[in-house]
């Protein structure tokens, strides 16, 4: 085909048309967006929960992590007072010998006639 043969054509198809066909209507086109409002308000909720979960969670590890160093400072002093209490123990026991107190109270003055120096016995171990 030709040129005008090409034009005589679309000249003679386009008065057969009628005049509402040619007309184009106007569609306005929105673009799809790539998230809509209702993903953004749940995008946005999810993360705020994501975030206070997050700062939730760490808080409570700094108080455990507190309180487990709190828990071993304490059983340190215990250890090192059970540590103190048997020295004492030991000592108590070393100064309640009987031949040291026939010593000391023979060192004072006072005269053993003949006796057995026994040692007393606890009677309550609370």
């Amino acid at each position: 085909m030709d040129g005008n043969t090409a034009r005589k054509w679309e000249q003679s198809y386009a008065s057969h048309i009628p005049e509402q066909e040619k007309q184009s209507a106007s569609v306005a086109i929105q673009k799809k967006r790539w998230i809509t409002t209702g993903e953004k308000v749940l995008y946005s909720a999810v993360g705020l929960l994501l975030i206070a979960v997050s700062i939730y969670v760490v808080s409570f590890a700094s108080s455990t992590d507190t309180l487990n160093r709190k828990v071993e400072s304490l059983e340190q002093t215990v250890k090192q007072q059970e540590v103190t209490n048997e020295g004492l123990l030991y000592e108590k026991k070393q100064l309640s010998r009987p031949e040291r107190i026939t010593r000391i109270a023979k060192e004072n003055g006072l005269k053993i006639q003949d006796a057995q120096v026994k040692q007393a016995s606890v009677y309550n171990t609370n």
